[in-house]
């Protein structure tokens, strides 16, 4: 184990301690940075047009999206969409006052939203990305998606 030594009195040499307070600080910023951009950039929605036609296969084939206009995780997967959204199998389960559930999603056993019923009838609950949704309802992703 080494020893730190102490400048020598009048000395303006900074110790090593003091050289690597700054560098940390640098690569933490650095690392905050990348990762405020990779959210901002996940937040955004796809082009235009990317996801029209998975949309609306999974639309014809018979799966359901339910969900609520006021929770997040339903906004954020009509966001990872785009424009697509308005071709996706949406049910809105909330009473317009955001107090009560429609029948037709207590019927249909929804008690997460988002919640996805799945042509073979299994379920899906939380956000969902187009690739897994495609794959579980066989409809095909656009290339040159992640």
């Amino acid at each position: 184990m080494g020893f730190m030594t102490m400048p020598a009195p009048g000395s303006d040499a900074p110790t090593k301690a003091a050289l690597k307070l700054p560098a940390i600080m640098i690569v933490l910023l650095a690392v905050c940075a990348v990762l405020a951009f990779t959210s901002y950039r996940s937040s955004l929605p796809p082009p235009n047009g990317l996801y029209d036609a998975l949309a609306r296969c999974i639309a014809s084939s018979t799966a359901k999206f339910y969900g609520a206009f006021w929770c997040p995780h339903c906004r954020n997967q009509k966001t990872m969409f785009g424009d697509a959204a308005q071709y996706l199998p949406y049910v809105e389960c909330s009473t317009p006052d955001g107090n009560g559930e429609l029948a037709v999603c207590k019927d249909a056993g929804v008690e997460r939203f988002p919640t996805w019923v799945l042509p073979d009838g299994s379920r899906l609950t939380g956000e969902q990305t187009p690739a897994t949704l495609a794959g579980k309802t066989g409809c095909p992703l656009p290339s040159g998606t992640p």
